[in-house]
């Protein structure tokens, strides 16, 4: 369905729904709208549920609940979002992406903006007080504003004594209003993953989740479909994840979180998404990826796009070899997974990266 016109329905949606609860951002939105799920089912609060990934505890991506609680993933592509009719609004960041369409930062900013002055004076507004395009928000708005970070000390939801396992798993303190709030534990990896449980424990909060339904919640979340996905391994030594990782910060996340984790090199598959985004960010692009070890650069996935920009992948593999790294251009999906295959070794670690078909090379490695 075309976004727009799945806008219209869902935005339609959200208004039979006295307790609409949005979750947007640039990233993170599928994890955080997940995990938000997860402690509303466990404080038996029966919401209804739309998020953008398979999520296994509701045997799919929607669920239809008995409650006033409708929890909705809120992409800004298009300014979609500005269809729906929040009663609460998680932010989780603001950067630089869909340029094919908002053409200049400053727009999307805007559209984030717009976005605020849809609460009502008695909503909710969650930001990530780590993100200073989030920061002037609560300006648009009269609702209540809670905020959460790890860096920025003012938030009113802060992680610390934030710890690694060899999985890459965190455990951390959470401290609010700077008294000790909770201990919690997480079985997704990365840096990340722990601002989105900062955001979910937040609203969760707001909403008289208590502190021991979140942490269950979040103890046994194991991430939503193609977030840091485990896939297998190839002859039983080597682990292969696959992420949707399809914009720089995203895949940064991803490199921080598979630095967490014990491991000998990394290899990185990366499918670059849309030929707009990969003109625009090249350079971006370029600097996240020389975070892996090894790098192997698919074609790019047009999706909705034609190729009127002049962009090729070799121009993202010959950016990463002028940074100093060698990346290997291979656009044959079985080439591809013989490579990979034939120069691992032991106790590598592969992730494929991308919003399109690269997802399909995991299942051929590990088989």
């Amino acid at each position: 369905i075309p976004t727009i016109e799945r806008a219209d329905f869902l935005g339609e949606l959200t208004r039979c729904y006295e307790d609409t609860i949005c979750i947007s951002g640039t990233h993170g939105k599928t994890t955080t709208t997940s995990m938000i799920s997860l402690c509303f089912l466990e404080g038996l609060k029966d919401p209804s549920i739309q998020v953008g990934a398979f999520l296994k505890q509701i045997d799919g991506n929607y669920k239809v609940g008995n409650s006033e609680h409708f929890i909705i993933e809120a992409c800004e592509y298009v300014e979609s979002f500005l269809k729906f009719s929040p009663k609460a609004e998680i932010i989780l960041n603001i950067d630089n992406d869909h340029l094919d369409y908002f053409k200049t930062f400053e727009n999307i900013k805007n559209a984030f903006i717009k976005y605020v002055k849809l609460l009502p004076n008695d909503g909710i507004l969650v930001i990530n007080a780590d993100d200073t395009n989030c920061l002037e928000l609560p300006n648009y708005t009269g609702a209540k504003t809670i905020t959460y970070a790890i860096n920025n000390e003012n938030a009113d939801f802060v992680a610390k004594n934030i710890e690694f396992d060899d999985d890459g798993f965190a455990c951390f303190d959470v401290y609010y209003k700077n008294e000790f709030f909770e201990h919690f534990e997480l079985s997704v990896p990365g840096l990340h993953n722990v601002l989105n449980a900062l955001a979910c424990i937040s609203i969760c909060t707001e909403y008289g989740v208590s502190k021991n339904d979140i942490k269950i919640a979040l103890s046994r979340f194991t991430g939503a479909h193609r977030r840091f996905e485990y896939k297998g391994k190839i002859d039983g030594k080597v682990s292969v994840y696959d992420d949707y990782a399809h914009h720089p910060t995203e895949i940064i996340a991803t490199a921080n979180a598979l630095a967490n984790k014990k491991y000998s090199k990394s290899w990185v598959i990366f499918q670059p998404h849309t030929y707009s985004r990969t003109k625009n960010l090249l350079d971006d692009f370029a600097s996240a990826l020389i975070n892996f070890d090894n790098i192997i650069i698919l074609d790019i996935y047009a999706a909705r796009e034609k190729n009127t920009y002049g962009v090729s992948s070799n121009d993202l593999v010959n950016k990463i070899n002028s940074l100093g790294k060698t990346a290997k251009y291979i656009p044959d999906f079985n080439e591809c997974s013989s490579y990979v295959k034939s120069h691992v070794n032991n106790n590598d670690i592969v992730i494929t990266l991308g919003a399109g078909t690269v997802t399909k090379i995991g299942p051929m490695l590990v088989d």
